[in-house]
């Protein structure tokens, strides 16, 4: 299990990230959250399995608008007892 800090940039507000980023968060069995930020970046921690968050990102990127171009990552300390994933 592992907790990872993510800032996604691209075309990625206004698409459908977030709701995709919640529906397979769930799908995957990871928790969390996601957030648009002022400067047109989408943050997220996301906390699961490798494996899981990989196919979380993977099936973000496969929605229909969504372009990511870069994303910074960084690996945090887990949090203890989260249960489910928001986006705020």
């Amino acid at each position: 299990m592992i907790r990872r800090h993510i800032v996604f940039t691209g075309w990625v507000q206004g698409v459908g990230f977030r709701y995709r980023a919640r529906h397979a968060a769930g799908l995957y069995g990871c928790t969390g959250w996601v957030r648009n930020e002022w400067d047109g970046s989408v943050s997220m921690e996301i906390q699961g399995e490798p494996e899981a968050i990989d196919q979380v990102i993977l099936a973000i990127e496969r929605g229909r608008y969504v372009r990511i171009e870069n994303m910074e990552t960084r690996l945090i300390p887990l949090a203890e007892g989260e249960r489910g994933f928001t986006d705020d």
